[in-house]
Parts: C-alpha cells; structure tokens; sequence
C-alpha cells in the first residue's frame, strides 16, 4: 500500500522558524519527534523522513507515513508537494498541515478538497497536483488585529501569550494527523470539531 504523506507548510531558515506561517513545519517537527525520526534530504526542495504513524489496535506500529518538511518558500510548495506525491503515490493519501487566518488561535480543523482560503502555499500545491482533493489539517492562528496586513501578521511570530499556549495546539495537531491516518478524516473531524475540543 502506498504511504501517506504528510506535508508540514513554512518558510525555510531561522528567520522564519517561529512565524505563524511555520506552525505547519512545526506540527511534522512534533510527528517526527514522537517516531524518533529525523529528516533527510529529498530531491525537490523537501526534507523527508519515512515513519510509521501512532499503533494499531493490538499494538502493531501504525501506517507507513512520509513527514515532509518543505524547503521552498512558502507561495512556491507545489513543485516540492508535487515531487514527492509522484514519486510516492497520489494526492489520495496527501495530508497538509498549515496556518489558518480564519480559525481561532488554539483550534484545529479538517477538511477535504475545497478553497485555499488565500492561502498561497495551498494554491501553489493545488495548481501542482492539478487537484484540491488532498485533505487539510487547518490551525488556527487568528485574524490579525486591528488593521495589521494579514501578510506582515503570518510571517511575525506568535505573541508572548500564544507561545504558552502553542507546545499544545503543535501537539493538538499533530494528534489529528495520527487520527486521520490510523482511523480516517470523518473520526478525526468528529473529535477535533466538537464542542468540547480545547478552543
């Protein structure tokens, strides 16, 4: 069976490490971590490391998975995304994980196909794949306050207050993404989008 591949959106280098717009790095940076895995080099501007996601029922180690740290900037993912889809599989078992304006900092949503929202990284890996049928793991890092530039707001770093809360909305995140491999997008939404899902 083909692997899943889960793709974590940022920009590259330290300037960036911290910005709202990495916290997709981040998240494959948590999954990465839990395996014991560390990334590799892998031709098309990506860092990739091949893992088995969470356990299945019984203890077996979970779905091959290939974490995917993109080394592009971030409005050019599609080619990277694009690479490693075709030398892996299809966009059926694509996964990505990246920063949302329109949902509150601290929740975590999913979707399947559907808009970019005005997310150019998403844009570039739909125009990619020539498709928007890859499911979303969205984290919500707010609206930009007062009249600050959406663009200036996701390439600064998360206030003093959200970088308390942020080691548990990576973890959060990453939980999603293990839900949706071991048990599937509709199990993964019914626990991340309920009312008692930590806002």
């Amino acid at each position: 069976m083909q692997p899943w591949i889960v793709v974590g959106l940022g920009n590259p280098g330290p300037r960036y490490a911290g910005n709202r717009h990495n916290v997709g790095h981040m998240v494959v940076d948590e999954l990465a971590q839990r395996a014991g895995a560390t990334f590799r080099s892998h031709r098309g501007r990506a860092h990739v490391a091949d893992v088995r996601l969470g356990t299945l029922p019984g203890g077996a180690p979970g779905p091959r998975v290939l974490l995917v740290r993109t080394t592009s900037y971030m409005n050019v993912s599609g080619g990277p995304v694009a690479s490693v889809v075709a030398m892996h599989g299809g966009p059926e078992r694509l996964v990505v994980v990246h920063d949302e304006l329109d949902i509150p900092f601290g929740q975590v949503r999913l979707k399947a196909g559907g808009g970019e929202g005005g997310h150019n990284g998403l844009r570039s890996i739909s125009s990619a794949l020539g498709t928007r049928d890859y499911v979303r793991v969205r984290v919500g890092i707010d609206r930009p306050p007062g009249r600050q530039d959406p663009a200036d707001y996701v390439l600064s770093d998360f206030s003093a207050a959200q970088r308390k809360e942020l080691p548990w909305v990576v973890d959060a995140a990453a939980d999603a993404v293990e839900m949706v491999v071991l048990q599937g997008l509709e199990a993964a939404q019914r626990r991340f989008h309920s009312p008692d899902a930590r806002p």
